[in-house]
């Protein structure tokens, strides 16, 4: 941090924010300072400096001031289209995001050729977005190649500042067509093509190239509903050259674990390695998360990640790391976790509005014997049969995890599926005479069949009576404090993978990074100040791009930040699902109204008094899409 008293006494100020405790982005302990901005600069930062320079004086008594932070993963590609503000991220403190993760996003636009329609087709299912909510952010597509990508950023008008990296999936697509990179390997004249673009993206400035694995992600569009996403049809013979050409340049690989395969994802993993290959190759990979059904999996995250950075690997690698606990919401089995169980992808297959096609499944006795065997296998076993059950799923069948929150039955909303079947049991031994708790749930319990007496048909019935209008939520991941702490501060990790901008009706992460803070602020002021590091300079650091700090000179990207509001901040309190315009369409959202007092990017507020968007967000070009800027580690 550089102050400039002498020449700071001869300036004029845009605007001057007093008395915050600084927490510059270094690490080192926070200090009363002033901050003074001009023309979207941090103009000097020193202990006092004097109001009668500045048009605009913010007293910040109270407040922690800090760079703007960084959200790492999102897939906020699309809507940034119809909503450039994107204030569902400022409003938590986030001034720089970065998209095209996951293989997915629109660096090459619509990329619309013949009948094709690769931006629906690939994002639909994988982030679970109604078709008619992507077709409103293609539309809004006018580009067709990485330079005018980054072009348009100006003439929008861009709240945060986007950090772009090459979407696997969509760098095949553009190749190959869609129909040819969803099926088939691609030819060595591809593969030059394929190289060739990216280093034509690299000289132009994107930070890296994202891939996947992950086996929820499949096509929604026929005659590809069966197949999953083009990078993940990629052989080793394309991906590693791509990567060559990374690791040549000091870019990013951003990945995602292959579930089915353990082996092949630890493989790409140790791409990293200086030692193996010459030179290191950055590599940020999800996820550092405590996965409730196999307890000590983060320990061998850890390790391997650990392993990785050792002098005797010599890699550039780190896991990204979720902050709150992974609580997930399903309209029936409309969610993400549902894509990894034969039948329930088969529901998913079928467009949102086609209730009829999933009702014909639902009661199809082929079908409901294959979801049978499904929920066998996603029920917890014990002793010999868990050994034998092999890698556990994503989704456990575990009627207590299941929280009902929004149903036609009303009275079902707030209980679990087992408040729910033990009412119905009673309802049925005593042929209605005891255990409904109203007459609502009376005549929804005079509709079950009276086979349907345990959790797997009652869900069964539920999905056939109630389709999408049964919604429920249960945790995935990240219930046990202690640990979560480890993984956002372990020095092989990064926090600030929120996800945003994805499963619009399935999660909210948005607020991840101030739930990392208060994690924090529950140890100690130091404890803050390196948190701050870890989700501002650090990640600018690792992508390589000029944000995350507090220096005279730099854009002035900050947020102020009330200590008391945060510190009685539950992220799960504050988790709704709403109506949102520029979507026609409900989404889930975070509410953390109050925590962030302020956020500025390029010196205009546009997040202020803890309630409100300034005046130009989403009005006036504010951020940029920031490029390769290498700086010195701090």
């Amino acid at each position: 941090m550089v102050a400039t008293t002498e020449s700071a006494q001869s300036r004029h100020w845009d605007t001057l924010i007093k008395n915050a405790l600084l927490f510059d982005g270094t690490g080192t302990y926070p200090r009363y300072r002033d901050v003074a901005i001009t023309d979207g600069r941090i103009a000097a930062v020193d202990q006092t400096l004097p109001e009668q320079q500045a048009d605009n004086v913010v007293d910040a008594s109270g407040q922690w001031l800090m760079p703007g932070m960084l959200d790492i993963h999102t897939h906020l590609d699309l809507e940034v289209e119809v909503n450039p503000g994107l204030g569902e991220s400022v409003r938590h403190g986030t001034t720089t995001v970065v998209v095209g993760n996951c293989s997915l996003g629109t660096a090459f636009g619509s990329q619309r050729r013949d009948s094709d329609d690769p931006i629906i087709d690939c994002f639909a299912r994988v982030e679970s977005m109604p078709k008619s909510v992507l077709a409103k952010c293609v539309e809004k597509i006018t580009w067709d190649n990485t330079a005018d990508y980054l072009e348009h950023f100006k003439q929008i008008p861009l709240g945060p500042n986007v950090v772009p990296l090459i979407p696997h999936s969509m760098l095949r697509t553009e190749v190959m067509g869609m129909q040819a990179a969803a099926t088939r390997d691609a030819t060595p004249a591809e593969l030059e093509q394929m190289k060739q673009l990216l280093r034509d993206a690299m000289d132009q400035g994107y930070l890296g190239l994202s891939l996947d694995s992950l086996a929820f992600h499949y096509l929604a569009i026929d005659p590809n509903k069966d197949k999953r996403i083009p990078t993940q049809v990629a052989n080793r013979e394309e991906i590693f050259p791509l990567m060559e050409i990374l690791r040549e340049r000091d870019r990013v690989m951003q990945t995602t674990p292959d579930n089915d395969d353990t082996m092949n994802s630890i493989k790409r993993l140790f791409w990293t390695s200086g030692r193996l290959y010459k030179k290191p190759l950055r590599v940020s990979a999800l996820v550092a998360i405590d996965f409730n059904p196999v307890p000590k999996v983060y320990k061998a995250m850890l390790g391997l990640a650990r392993f990785l950075n050792s002098r005797l690997m010599q890699g550039k690698f780190h896991f990204q790391a979720l902050a709150t606990n992974f609580r997930i919401w399903t309209n029936g089995v409309e969610s993400p976790i549902f894509e990894e169980l034969p039948s329930t992808r088969d529901l998913l297959a079928c467009e949102i509005e086609d209730r009829e096609g999933r009702l014909k499944l639902l009661n199809d006795p082929s079908w409901i014997a294959r979801f049978r065997e499904d929920m066998d296998r996603v029920t917890p076993k014990t002793g010999l049969k868990k050994l034998l059950a092999g890698r556990p799923p994503t989704f456990r069948l575990i009627a207590e995890e299941m929280k009902l929150e929004s149903t036609p039955v009303t009275s079902w909303n707030g209980d679990t599926m087992a408040d729910v079947l033990a009412r119905l049991n009673i309802y049925q031994q005593t042929r209605g005479a005891e255990g409904a708790k109203n007459e609502e749930e009376a005549a929804a319990f005079g509709k079950v069949p009276a086979y349907c007496n345990n959790l797997v048909d009652f869900f069964l019935h539920c999905l056939r009576e109630y389709d999408l209008e049964f919604r429920w939520w249960l945790d995935l991941a990240n219930n046990r404090p202690d640990v979560v702490k480890t993984l956002l501060f372990d020095e092989n990790t990064l926090p600030g993978f929120n996800d945003s901008g994805a499963h619009i009706t399935n999660m909210a992460f948005y607020d991840g990074n101030l739930v990392t803070l208060k994690i924090a602020q529950q140890e100690s002021l130091q404890k803050v100040a390196i948190a701050v590091k870890r989700l501002t300079r650090d990640p600018a650091d690792f992508f390589g791009v000029d944000a995350g700090s507090i220096e005279t000179g730099a854009q002035a990207d900050l947020v102020l930040i009330n200590p008391e509001a945060l510190s009685s901040y539950d992220t799960n309190d504050n988790r709704d699902f709403i109506y949102v315009d520029h979507y026609d369409a409900k989404c889930m959202v975070n509410r953390s109204d109050g925590v962030v007092e302020s956020v500025y990017i390029n010196g205009e507020v546009a997040w202020e008094q803890g309630s409100r968007y300034g005046e130009n967000l989403g009005k006036k070009t504010l951020g940029r899409a920031l490029t390769y800027t290498p700086r010195k580690a701090s």
